[in-house]
């Protein structure tokens, strides 16, 4: 009696293609990635695509991005990135074994997206092209190559179907392991080859910080609030929230940077990171708030940074009568929109080269960024910056002001509970509850904490550092059996309380009250 067919049989050429598409994508992104190590990141299409995506991405889409995955958002926009090519070369490979020209051309158009996104990225020449273009070459041979394994023909060895024999069969797999290995080494020789960070790490090493020519002022004792479960009141370096639009971080020399300042000016001013860690620096305790920041969110972090002045650089060029923003640009393309008169009066607006005691971390804007008290970053916090240009608001507009969020972005007064955490689980009696509450530039007069909905209790405020940076905040609750809603409210410097009222992100920063419920047993 004749044995049945294994069910799967007739899926095997499917699969098999789908297979030979996967590796063959791999392939293409791998000798595309290597082929970019001898030019910039910039020039790798992966990079480029993923860039573009994140420059056509609506403000209530990057709102829920950041919202779902948080500081992750690059990574999970890879991970997706990555399962749509899968998908897309997976197809690829299944067309090519019913038509090889259609999965070649199929090949060809996806390297035309992504040529199409290189070439239109900041800073990109013609000869960027040579990646995806290689890339793309070698992938078309190898889909050919495995596909064409999987086809019986001539003195191939076929079953009483007409399936592909044996020998088909380990002609593929030698193919699909040839093309993995070769798919590997040009990956890892693209990290080999991509240098520039290995290069920007030493620089940054070598790096030593001039003392300060204003030192910060020393930290008040009780800064910091005394309920156990309160961030700290300085955010370390590595645990500093990090949202921009940069997929691959940037690799900026010091030795080659130089900032340009220029466009309704006097005159022209260059600097060279030599001449700015040379000049008269100051030290100033700054927190950074993100636009992108939810009610009761992370997205905010407290820092000393280490810089000069902007007013410093800017009464150099001597603005023009007229202008009232400053687009300050960096090395990817990215620019933000700042009021000049907030750069030019008092406050610590800053070109930093220091964070915490140590230079800039690169994922923070090594070697130079800008630090701008009582404004959203998006609007201010330019990292990695190369350029400001002197203009007006009129004449020019900023990378997200093109996007629906608005020109100008002043910090709004916020307040936000850290413990207990939501749907937390405490024993009855007193509770701590604290947190921090910032309103930069005006400061932080009282926070208080309603438990339900009964009277608005003051809490006990830790001492200020001063107006720009947070202030945390201490609470002794008399928890009593049962579930309860813990909401806070601030009130600034002006006298003005932290308003009730439920807004978005977007246009210019979320509003309302932050609220946690939890169980006392």
């Amino acid at each position: 009696m004749d044995s049945p067919p294994a069910p799967s049989s007739s899926r095997r050429p499917t699969l098999a293609a789908a297979l030979a598409g996967v590796l063959a994508g791999l392939l293409t992104v791998a000798v595309a990635h290597l082929v970019a190590g001898f030019r910039t990141a910039a020039s790798d299409p992966v990079v480029a695509v993923g860039g573009a995506f994140v420059d056509a991405t609506p403000s209530w889409l990057k709102d829920a991005a950041i919202g779902l995955f948080g500081t992750a958002d690059k990574v999970a926009l890879f991970v997706g990135m990555a399962v749509v090519g899968i998908a897309l070369f997976a197809g690829l490979g299944v067309l090519a074994r019913r038509s090889l020209q259609a999965g070649t051309a199929g090949v060809a158009v996806l390297a035309a997206v992504a040529l199409g996104a290189v070439l239109t990225r900041e800073g990109t020449a013609a000869p960027d092209a040579l990646p995806t273009v290689v890339g793309a070459v070698c992938g078309m041979l190898a889909l050919r190559v495995l596909v064409t394994a999987l086809a019986p023909r001539g003195d191939r060895t076929e079953d009483a179907a007409g399936r592909p024999g044996e020998h088909d069969r380990r002609t593929f797999l030698r193919g699909a392991v040839v093309t993995a290995a070769i798919a590997a080494v040009a990956a890892a020789g693209g990290q080999i080859v991509g240098a520039s960070q290995r290069v920007v790490d030493a620089a940054r090493r070598a790096v030593r910080l001039p003392v300060a020519a204003r030192p910060a002022d020393p930290l008040p004792d009780d800064v910091a609030s005394t309920a156990p479960g309160v961030v700290p009141f300085q955010t370390p370096n590595d645990e500093f929230y990090r949202i921009d639009t940069a997929l691959v971080v940037p690799q900026v020399d010091p030795a080659t940077w130089t900032l340009r300042v220029h466009g309704m000016v006097e005159e022209e001013v260059e600097i060279t990171f030599d001449e700015l860690l040379g000049s008269e620096l100051v030290e100033a305790w700054v927190t950074l708030i993100c636009v992108s920041n939810t009610v009761g969110g992370d997205l905010v972090g407290n820092a000393k940074w280490l810089g000069l002045p902007v007013r410093d650089v800017l009464a150099r060029a001597r603005p023009l009568p007229g202008a009232d923003m400053v687009l300050s640009r960096s090395i990817d393309g990215f620019t933000a929109s700042t009021p000049l008169e907030i750069l030019t009066d008092e406050r610590d607006a800053l070109l930093a080269v220091g964070m915490n005691d140590a230079p800039l971390p690169v994922r923070h804007g090594f070697p130079v960024r800008l630090v701008v008290p009582g404004v959203y970053g998006y609007v201010s916090a330019t990292k990695w910056v190369t350029e400001l240009k002197v203009t007006t608001f009129a004449e020019d507009v900023a990378y997200w002001s093109t996007r629906g969020w608005s020109e100008r972005g002043p910090v709004k007064t916020a307040s936000r509970i850290d413990t207990p955490r939501r749907d937390a689980e405490v024993s009855a009696g007193t509770v701590p509850v604290g947190g921090v509450a910032w309103a930069q530039q005006r400061g932080i007069t009282a926070v208080e904490v309603q438990v339900d909905d009964g009277p608005w209790e003051p809490a006990v405020l830790a001492d200020e550092a001063s107006v720009d940076t947070w202030r945390q905040w201490t609470y002794p609750w008399e928890a009593t059996t049962g579930e309860h809603t813990l909401r806070v409210r601030a009130t600034d410097g002006d006298g003005d309380v932290q308003t009730s009222d439920d807004a978005p992100p977007a246009p210019d920063g979320a509003t309302g009250w932050h609220e946690v419920t939890v169980t006392v047993a």
